[in-house]
């Protein structure tokens, strides 16, 4: 027998917790309470560090692109030494001749360079020659010796220039090379540039880039209230050279106001700007600003990086890691839960064990139930495709017999015929009509085959057809009809052929149901008149049958493609020669329709249109 449980014993109790065991749950909770606050410290450096590479890589693009633009533009000036109208010029600066020589090849290098201007300068620093010398505010005659990069070049030391022009008003970058000849110096040949488009590459979400001058004035920058402001205040000293040089002409440089700016020992600093010292100007978040040098120009990209993002990200690491450690102690205290209702759980497993058996004994007795209802479903189902089968049977008897019907009365029409030729000796004529017969015949098998694949709905491939040529075998067909019902018959084609996609026996039938039906429908009208009309528009064929009958009712025209419909007298017609015919049609990818006529009754076959191959 199994050993009954003693239901008398008192449960033991829990030993205390030790010293041991409250020191290391201590630990564990301030442990628990610093993860938050390392996590915000490790996901604020990664992503600092990352817009630190990401602000590394742009600057180097930045600053390879612009020294790129202007090394290139650096090379002008020195090609212009070889000029020999140049070098006449300074030399003779009376001819005018020359002058104007030398300002036309200069507007037209100008235009080829894309820069702004270039002009050349004797040695007394006045414009000889510019390549805006059409324009009202021509360099021509300018006094620019005060100009830095003009005296430099006077000086035999060659460079560039940032500054507004005086004359336009424009900033720009001038270069100025000296123009010698056998070692004596002549003049100096100078060129603008335009750099403004670059700064619009530079726009990187809320990020800032700013070009600084060796005064810490930023002359190109991404956000425009930075532009033509310094970055502390500039001396008198600084501003008097300013003034001289007309680097910057009428722009006052105001300093920009740093509301925070701390130095990292990587030689990054962290920034805030304000944009105004206006009362309540906004400011820019921190940013992580880093420089780069652009010798030997002397000039400072800067490149500030977004803070935000970065302190956006180590605030969600600390409500993560906060919210992990929280989810952490709520599991201790539900494993303790558990522990407290193992009893309980075992109960529950019992009861779930044998809910689980009943169920299992329930799911058998349900998968024979529907293992019949499988079986009875496949008897049901092989039922259903025999009577498909019968149906579609039906279907190709009745359709065979309508489509068979027209020729064996032409075949009856063409061999009495073939008789009376034969009477009267017309031998020719009786062998051009058994030719006919046999290609009706040959016809008539054609026919038997397409409508049972029709009747298999089987897919025909489909080519281009000569409508022309359809037409034609098709009126072989009713045109002895035609002559003895005395109908009037016209074929209107506005090109000499029309090829259309789709199959030419069945195109044929269509054709012929088509005809056959108008002339039933005019029997016994006084005006009888048969127009078959072929015309094409962009990428479709159309195919229109008319006639003088009496035309649709409203029922018909409503119930015109409806299978076993008929207008005829009993026994003249099954009503499946139009229905048939909409399904041919719809087939080829094209549609049957009947449109409103004045007079009479007219079908429209829209196909779409195919090349002749």
């Amino acid at each position: 027998m199994p050993v009954q449980p003693n239901i008398t014993a008192m449960p033991q109790a829990q030993p205390r917790p030790t010293q041991h065991v409250r020191t290391l749950l201590g630990l564990v909770l301030l442990a628990g309470l610093a993860l938050p606050y390392l996590a915000y410290w490790w996901a604020d450096s990664a992503t600092t560090e990352r817009l630190r590479e990401a602000g590394a890589q742009r600057l180097e693009v930045y600053a390879t692109s612009l020294e790129n633009l202007l090394d290139k533009y650096d090379l002008i000036p020195r090609m212009l030494e070889l000029d020999k109208d140049v070098v006449q010029l300074l030399e003779h600066p009376g001819d005018e001749d020359v002058r104007n020589s030398v300002n036309e090849y200069l507007e037209g290098l100008n235009k080829k360079a894309e820069s702004s201007n270039i002009y050349i300068v004797n040695l007394q620093g006045r414009t000889q020659a510019a390549s805006n010398w059409r324009q009202k505010d021509s360099f021509i005659g300018d006094d620019v010796n005060f100009r830095p990069y003009i005296r430099n070049a006077l000086r035999g030391r060659p460079g560039g220039f940032y500054g507004v022009g005086t004359t336009s008003l424009e900033p720009g970058y001038f270069y100025a090379h000296g123009i010698y000849k056998d070692g004596r110096m002549l003049g100096v040949a100078a060129i603008k540039v335009s750099i403004e488009n670059q700064q619009r590459s530079w726009t990187q979400g809320s990020d800032k880039v700013a070009l600084v001058d060796p005064n810490g004035v930023i002359f190109l920058s991404s956000d425009p209230e930075w532009k033509f402001k310094a970055l502390r205040p500039l001396s008198a000293n600084v501003r008097a050279e300013l003034e001289q040089t007309r680097q910057y002409f009428a722009q006052a440089l105001p300093p920009l106001t740093l509301k925070h700016d701390e130095a990292l020992a990587n030689g990054d600093r962290l920034l805030m700007i304000r944009n105004s010292n206006a009362p309540g100007a906004a400011s820019t978040p921190l940013m992580l600003a880093q420089t780069r040098s652009l010798a030997p120009r002397d000039w400072t990209f800067i490149y500030m990086s977004d803070l935000n993002a970065a302190r956006g990200n180590a605030s969600l690491a600390f409500l993560f890691a906060l919210l992990a450690y929280g989810f952490l102690i709520l599991l201790f205290l539900y494993w303790r839960q558990r522990l407290r209702a193992k009893e309980e759980l075992e109960r529950m497993v019992a009861e779930r064990t044998a809910s689980l058996a009943r169920m299992t004994q329930d799911l058998s007795k349900e998968v024979d139930v529907r293992r019949q209802a499988e079986q009875q479903l496949q008897i049901t189902q092989n039922e259903l495709f025999q009577a498909g089968k019968l149906a579609v049977l039906g279907q190709m008897s009745a359709s065979i017999t309508h489509e068979l019907n027209q020729p064996l009365t032409a075949l009856r029409t063409m061999s009495d015929n073939a008789v009376l030729l034969f009477e009267r000796g017309r031998m020719d004529d009786v062998r051009n009509n058994l030719k006919t017969i046999s290609q009706v015949v040959a016809r008539m098998g054609t026919i038997t085959g397409k409508l049972k694949g029709f009747a298999r709905k089987s897919n025909a491939e489909l080519g281009p057809v000569s409508i022309h040529t359809s037409i034609s075998n098709a009126l072989v067909l009713v045109e002895r009809r035609i002559q003895l019902d005395k109908v009037t018959f016209q074929l209107r084609i506005d090109k000499a052929d029309i090829y259309a996609l789709c199959d030419s026996n069945r195109l044929e039938q269509v054709l012929l149901n088509l005809m056959t039906n108008a002339l039933d429908s005019m029997a016994g009208c006084a005006v009888r008149e048969l127009v078959l009309e072929v015309s094409s528009k962009p990428g479709r064929v159309l195919i229109r049958v008319a006639d003088s009958g009496p035309g649709l009712s409203d029922e018909a025209r409503e119930r015109l493609f409806e299978p076993f419909y008929t207008s005829k007298p009993q026994g003249e017609g099954l009503g499946l020669g139009l229905a048939i015919s909409e399904q041919i049609i719809r087939d080829f990818g094209g549609s049957l329709r009947a449109e409103q006529a004045s007079t009479g009754a007219c079908f429209v076959i829209e196909l779409k249109e195919a090349q002749e191959t």
